[in-house]
């Protein structure tokens, strides 16, 4: 059935009337912060004490806008007889935001969760060099990085945790098994030797005693 002429005009403009009589909503920004969801892409945050230099964010950055330099210090043997360890020192660690195009993938791929996201977006600048964030920089947005949501109460331990919990418990045993021995040692006349002596003269034949 070949459509009727006008129907098209017809319908676009019963959507114009239906929007005419709708109340208007305008987002007074900047006067009221806008509500951004929890998960929203504004910058990117770095926890410095987490990062290796492992470089894997710079790699699989498609963009190439992640900028790490570092070098290499000698760590002295933690016991005798040991040797001498090497390990990365960070020197720089950079974002350019002009050239990121917030895929995600160096806050994805980071093994040790050095990178984080923020919601705070406001942060333009009138000098396009400006939009490269040193590490310093890159540390303060950590403070506007919201907290991760709750764990489900229904869900299992996560691993990490319930290792952690039983390597304490290990030790807190450990601990108090040998304040115990060592108690032992400084009183040997314990009121449970004393029971024990008494329940064995009781116990003993009555030619013996």
């Amino acid at each position: 059935m070949p459509p009727i002429p006008g129907s098209g005009l017809a319908k676009g403009l019963a959507v114009t009337l239906r929007t005419m009589t709708k109340r208007s909503h305008t987002a007074q920004y900047p006067d009221v912060q806008p509500e951004l969801p929890p998960r929203s892409r504004g910058v990117i945050g770095l926890f410095e004490e987490n990062c290796t230099v492992c470089m894997l964010c710079a790699r699989e950055c498609p963009d190439w806008c992640i900028y790490i330099d570092s070098h290499k210090e000698t760590v002295p043997a933690a016991a005798p007889g040991g040797r001498e360890r090497s390990r990365n020192v960070l020197d720089r660690f950079a974002i350019d935001f002009s050239l990121c195009m917030y895929c995600g993938i160096c806050i994805e791929v980071c093994p040790f969760d050095a990178l984080f996201w923020s919601p705070e977006f406001e942060y333009a600048e009138t000098d396009i060099h400006e939009l490269t964030h040193e590490r310093d920089k890159l540390r303060e947005w950590m403070w506007t990085v919201p907290a991760p949501p709750a764990l489900d109460p229904a869900a299992e331990e996560p691993k990490e945790i319930a290792a952690a919990r039983k390597a304490v418990e290990k030790a807190e045993a450990a601990a108090a098994a040998a304040a115990a021995a060592a108690e032992a040692e400084q009183n040997p006349d314990t009121p449970a030797q004393d029971t024990a002596q008494d329940t064995a003269q009781d116990t003993a034949p009555e030619g013996d005693a």
